[in-house]
């Protein structure tokens, strides 16, 4: 009997001790997200409109998570640290969040795969509906926390603090203060793109949960912002007393870091890694036919990535 050899006896080996070779390398990853971008693209809009509200919903989940962590006297670290949970729920789940189309629509807009008007459509609708189910979550949570009729304890306190702060603190610095929203957007959204970009660099889901991990630690740590999580925390404040209008939220707020997330999604990481790793005609070609190492499935599970 012949005995395998080299390449072969390794994978043997590897397989047998359970060690998944399931790197996807830069090129491949890239055209693989195009391929996800066509998709999203082509989504109807009821399906955008209710994966986005799951997806809006599921992260203000974790977020609130994070704010009760830090309540219940643990280092603000802990919460950063928890935070990912919910990224990676919605990216597995091929939920659709605004912040991480912002990185691939774009870069399959330069590749020519997609239409300027797809682009707007996809984003247009799923900010919406992350919009939606993010204030949906934060009405609930209030309730849960007693509702008018109860004062939501130290819980309510760190949101209403928090919801000045991404407000009118900004709003005391005059245009210096919107500077720093966006600036703080540009940076958020960089590491968060990144998490969309890393959910492809593996085919085990243990790899994609540990790769995304990493940068939406790395950003919820500092402190940056991120719009999707803004819808929840400011309205939440809001709702417990934080004595910040609509025209605070969106002026001082929303928009600059949502500019700022897109600026960042498109520039940083969409487009900077389409146009160094951008596949040849034939990987296109292959992806386009073969979807890849990955297979359909595991395309559509991770076609959300915020």
């Amino acid at each position: 009997m012949r005995l395998p050899s080299g390449t072969a006896l390794f994978n043997m080996v590897a397989n047998f001790a359970g060690v998944a070779m399931d790197y996807v390398d830069p090129h491949e990853l890239v055209g693989l997200s195009l391929t996800i971008a066509e998709k999203k693209a082509a989504l109807p809009v009821r399906d955008l409109l209710i994966r986005s509200f799951l997806a809006g919903s599921i992260l203000s989940f974790a977020t609130s998570m994070a704010f009760v962590v830090t309540s219940q006297g643990l280092p603000p670290i802990v919460g950063a640290i928890l935070f990912p949970a919910g990224f990676v729920m919605l990216v597995l789940l091929g939920l659709e969040l605004a912040t991480g189309n912002f990185a691939l629509l774009p870069a399959a807009l330069a590749a020519g795969r997609v239409s300027t008007g797809q682009v707007f459509r996809n984003l247009l609708w799923v900010y919406i509906g992350n919009l939606a189910g993010s204030l949906f979550y934060a009405f609930l949570f209030y309730l849960a926390l007693g509702g008018a009729s109860g004062s939501g304890g130290s819980i309510a306190e760190l949101l209403k603090a928090a919801a000045q702060r991404k407000t009118l603190a900004y709003a005391a610095l005059g245009m210096r203060g919107w500077e720093t929203a966006l600036i703080k957007g540009i940076l958020c959204n960089w590491m968060v793109t990144l998490g969309v970009m890393l959910a492809l660099v593996s085919r085990s889901t243990a790899g994609k949960i540990a790769a995304m991990w990493l940068p939406i630690v790395t950003f919820f740590a500092q402190g940056f912002e991120h719009s999707i999580v803004n819808m929840f925390v400011i309205p939440a404040g809001k709702l417990f007393g934080a004595p910040v209008s609509l025209r605070d939220w969106w002026l001082w707020n929303q928009l600059p870091v949502t500019l700022g997330n897109l600026a960042s999604g498109a520039l940083l990481t969409g487009l900077a890694l389409y146009f160094t790793y951008q596949p040849k005609k034939s990987e296109v070609l292959r992806l386009d036919d073969g979807v890849g190492a990955l297979g359909e499935g595991s395309i559509e599970s991770v076609s959300s990535a915020l």
